[in-house]
């Protein structure tokens, strides 16, 4: 089978930094299912594990971490697929990605593609919806339908990004939040707003004082989507008194977590990749949130993010993704589809 695999220790530009390679067709044990992959979506994930690998790889180290495509055989532990079976996932951080032509994936992390959307469409799914529900729902613990309580709001930094762009749909049409997002631009402010933002504020200015131009002044959630750094103290500082604030971001120095204090606020941590590395008790969540995902999707309540698509997927349109990506202009997702 063909793969794409990154050497290690070299720059984005350099003509050798991707290399195609082949390799065998691994077969499926225990609850790995086998999958044909049909399209990739790219992460800054990828461009943030591609720059973390300084040293040589030897066999490369293939990147990837969304997919969709068919199941061509199943474990003998595998319960809940079957050969043919057109499937969607993110993967697991510690196993080979899903840039190649097949993939083996534990099943318990794996959902059933939503039957509405083309391969490209739903490959855009999997990685960044995880991620925005697990920390809507899970680290947050916001009701996922919310009764008889009175109307709460969040904000989100970094609206237009992928994650964003999933949390901004789940936050208002399923938990029932006003959502104030952050973008910086026209075209990301539009994308926010259709996406069901009921204000954007931008992320270069000052965030409590452009709130108390709004509705919102304090906020009972915050999603922090870049930069945790920078976006902490805002954050903390509009959080109301016994919010939440969860962030995606790993912070490069310390937090000060003194300015929770006097409002009994709470911090949280998302990574998607915690249940499947872990193999946690609760590990087929995923592949429940997954379904329920493609249901509302089917339903038309929630709608894919996909913005650009490349096809073939090669090595020149997954550096061109990698580019886009590290130049923090991207909107929504970005797909890569068949193999030539």
């Amino acid at each position: 089978m063909k793969s794409i695999g990154y050497v290690g220790g070299k720059p984005l530009n350099s003509p050798d930094a991707f290399i195609e390679f082949e390799q065998d067709i691994p077969e499926p044990v225990g609850r790995d299912i086998l999958v044909r992959i049909e399209a990739i979506s790219v992460n800054p994930l990828d461009t943030k594990v591609r720059g973390k690998t300084s040293e040589p790889q030897n066999p490369p180290l293939v990147l990837g971490w969304d997919a969709a495509g068919e199941v061509i055989s199943i474990g003998e532990e595998s319960k809940l697929f079957k050969p043919g079976d057109k499937v969607f996932y993110a993967g697991s951080i510690d196993r080979p990605g899903s840039n190649s032509q097949y993939q083996l994936v534990d099943e318990r992390i794996v959902g059933s593609m939503p039957t509405t959307l083309s391969f490209e469409e739903a490959a855009a799914i999997p990685l960044t919806t995880i991620t925005a529900w697990e920390a809507l729902f899970h680290r947050l613990q916001i009701p996922l339908s919310p009764k008889n309580q009175p109307p709460k709001n969040i904000l989100i930094l970094g609206g237009a990004g992928g994650v964003g762009s999933i949390a901004i749909q789940l936050a208002n049409k399923i938990a029932g939040l006003q959502v104030v997002a952050t973008a910086s631009r026209p075209e990301t402010e539009k994308w926010c707003r259709d996406l069901g933002a009921h204000q954007v504020i931008n992320h270069h200015e000052n965030i409590p004082s452009q709130l108390r131009k709004t509705d919102f002044e304090n906020v009972d959630y915050a999603l922090i989507f870049n930069d945790t750094d920078k976006n902490f103290p805002p954050a903390a500082e509009t959080i109301a008194p016994q919010g939440k604030i969860c962030t995606i971001v790993e912070n490069q120095f310390p937090l000060d977590m003194g300015l929770l204090k006097a409002k009994s606020a709470s911090f949280h941590w998302e990574f998607m990749f915690t249940r499947p590395v872990f193999k946690t008790a609760d590990i087929i969540e995923q592949h429940h949130l997954l379904n329920h995902v493609a249901r509302l999707i089917d339903d038309g309540i929630i709608k894919t993010t996909v913005k650009e698509v490349l096809e073939p997927i090669n090595i020149k349109n997954l550096i061109k993704a990698h580019t886009t990506l590290e130049s923090g202009s991207s909107i929504g997702k970005i797909v890569l589809k068949g193999w030539l």
